[in-house]
């Protein structure tokens, strides 16, 4: 028997655990979690949407593990009776300056294999009747879901599969001996032959923990979400959003029709002053310690001071975030929206300021850790763990 010790209860944490169980029955499998619930930050705060993987390099692991994660997310919905609903998406050219990157985004989903097709501003209005567009890529296989109940189901499978699900129970300290790794928590030492690091906010601290080195640092950024007020729901059907440049980190803000009927705005990106700051006013000196100290960020700053001052100015400025959004709906305006919370995105940044493109997995002696998993990772949170579980050896017992 194997004893396996997964720190991290999000989505990919819970699902790598599933997925254990599934591929090696017979084997101990411990899922850490410092909260007192699961899915507590990345995966309980995002959009909610099964994303097809337009934007990402193909052949890099965010392209082919959406793609394979879109689908098999969609399955395993059907398979527990959870709702979700394959809407599609628009990227949206809302001027004409916009459409050679619309049709270089369209040439990248080819070469991802996705469903996707270049129409013009009349078509996208059959879709969106109230878009602006002069044309738009229509993404026919992405949907929405509620990734929060994925991971309710995925611990109650857990649960009934004797897997030993532990909340309340935060990591502060690893010691990989010969033969074993020890885990000391709030709650007591955990004796593991193989660790899973999938912590998402903190797993650049855990892997130091461990004594495995980082080629990178966390570093989190806020998104703030609106969301349209009942009676302007019906100007979104589905998804839109802004055909995204290249030379800025982040896709800018789009609208969003979750799986309850409410329709999200945003995210806008500001670096947050904590790594589970959730508000500018939750402020935590160690985590502002952590990034003033990197130079990466630093660096990225530099390279992006203008997009940053932008994206704070929107934070703070109702009346700015409805003109980003009037840009893909004219007919929004600061009185459709009211505030609907935030996320924080767990971003790996290089030591020179470039980000982390792709999915970071770090293999050890004993030890595996999940070191950049933002978006799309709760879409392709059951393709990462089966690539993690696959590249296990075999022999790794007791």
């Amino acid at each position: 028997m194997t004893r396996f010790v997964v720190v991290g209860g999000g989505i990919v944490g819970l699902a790598v655990a599933h997925r254990l169980m599934i591929d090696r029955p017979g084997d101990q499998v411990t899922v850490l979690e410092k909260e007192a619930g699961w899915a507590a930050h990345q995966t309980g705060h995002n959009s909610g949407v099964i994303h097809a993987g337009v934007y990402y390099k193909p052949g890099s692991l965010k392209a082919t593990l959406c793609k394979a994660g879109s689908a098999s997310m969609v399955e395993f919905c059907r398979e527990h009776g959870l709702a979700y609903d394959i809407c599609g998406k628009l990227i949206v050219a809302t001027d004409t300056e916009e459409l050679p990157r619309l049709h270089d985004l369209h040439q990248r989903a080819l070469a991802n294999g996705l469903p996707a097709r270049l129409i013009e501003g009349a078509e996208a209005a059959e879709y969106e009747p109230h878009v602006a567009a002069v044309a738009a890529l229509h993404v026919s296989s992405t949907g929405i879901v509620d990734f929060g109940a994925v991971c309710r189901k995925l611990a109650e499978l857990l649960t009934a599969g004797g897997a030993d699900l532990r909340t309340g129970t935060e990591v502060t300290g690893v010691v990989t001996r010969p033969e074993s790794v020890v885990v000391s928590t709030t709650a007591g030492e955990f004796v593991a032959d193989v660790l899973i690091n999938c912590a998402g906010l903190h797993a650049d601290r855990i892997s130091r923990l461990a004594g495995v080195p980082t080629p990178v640092r966390i570093v989190p950024f806020r998104g703030e979400y609106y969301e349209l007020i009942p009676q302007r729901r019906d100007l979104v059907r589905g998804l839109i959003y802004p055909v995204p440049d290249p030379q800025f980190p982040f896709l800018g803000v789009h609208l969003t029709k979750m799986i309850d009927g409410s329709v999200h705005a945003g995210p806008n990106a500001v670096l947050a002053t904590a790594r589970e700051g959730y508000s500018w006013s939750r402020v935590s000196p160690r985590d502002v310690w952590d990034e003033l100290s990197f130079r990466g960020l630093w660096a990225l700053g530099r390279r992006h001071y203008r997009y940053g001052l932008t994206e704070v100015a929107r934070s703070l400025s109702k009346k700015r975030f409805a003109a980003s959004l009037a840009r893909l709906v004219p007919e929004l305006t600061a009185t459709d929206i009211v505030r609907a919370g935030a996320g924080v995105r767990a971003q790996a940044i290089r030591p020179d300021g470039g980000l982390v493109d792709d999915f970071l997995i770090v293999e050890a002696d004993r030890q595996v850790h999940v070191l950049n998993a933002p978006s799309p990772a709760a879409t392709s949170s059951l393709e990462i763990a089966r690539h993690i579980v696959s590249r296990l050896p075999v022999d790794a017992v007791r």
